[in-house]
């Protein structure tokens, strides 16, 4: 069964230096309805100004992957850590015991879109840990890459939960296909263009919970670029 959590249903909210929507309750966003999926928790879409960006915050127990779509973010954190965020890179951070960061997009002239997805760990009280890495794979057409996982198979990120996090860019009728083990669900983001997902059509925002579905088919309907979730 594909459950369909459609872009014009998210939370959104524009302050200006920041345009975001929020797949699942968020920050002033409460909606019972959407408090997350298994264990994912946050899919937010921002557009962060030039020159703008998150002071220094904190989080505690919570898996913390970003994902830039276009623009760059800079990150420092408590731990030391200090980089640039950019297309095809992928941003980790387990917040564990506590961190603080910020978030700035460091350009005078362009603004930063990215995807900020949060996973509740499988436990609470775990050492913080950082990781950035690239992965170039990201720039062909028509594979999924998997970005992260509870083993840190492929060269992926370890993470603390039994998650998988892939992602695709796809030309116009491309597919790709994923097979979910008995019990398992999916969610599939678009984060742009339209594509087909076991049958039903989704477009850039839109996001799908798969449950008893044994093979996920994702085929684009024009160039497109898409996240997937395989959670226990």
């Amino acid at each position: 069964m594909i459950s369909i959590r459609r872009s014009s249903a998210r939370g959104h909210f524009n302050h200006g230096w920041l345009d975001t929507y929020h797949t699942f309750s968020f920050a002033d966003y409460r909606d019972p309805k959407f408090m997350g999926y298994r264990a994912l928790r946050v899919i937010n879409e921002d557009r962060v100004a030039p020159g703008q960006g998150f002071g220094q915050h904190g989080h505690r127990d919570m898996e913390i992957l970003t994902y830039v779509l276009s623009g760059e973010l800079q990150h420092r954190d408590s731990l030391g850590n200090g980089e640039i965020i950019r297309p095809g890179d992928v941003q980790y951070m387990a917040a564990g015991t506590g961190v603080e960061h910020s978030e700035f997009n460091p350009s005078q002239t362009d603004p930063v879109h990215l995807m900020q997805i949060w996973i509740r760990p499988e436990r609470r009280g775990a050492q913080p840990r950082y990781e950035q890495r690239q992965f170039p794979s990201l720039a062909l057409a028509g594979e999924l890459t998997l970005l992260a996982s509870r083993d840190g198979r492929g060269n992926s990120i370890q993470i603390n939960q039994d998650v998988s996090l892939y992602a695709a860019t796809l030309r116009a009728d491309q597919h790709v296909e994923h097979s979910l083990a008995t019990g398992r669900g999916g969610w599939l983001q678009v984060l742009r263009g339209a594509v087909e997902f076991n049958a039903q059509s989704l477009a850039a925002g839109d996001g799908a919970a798969a449950e008893n579905e044994n093979t996920l088919i994702i085929r684009a309907l024009g160039d497109a670029e898409i996240i997937l979730f395989d959670l226990s």
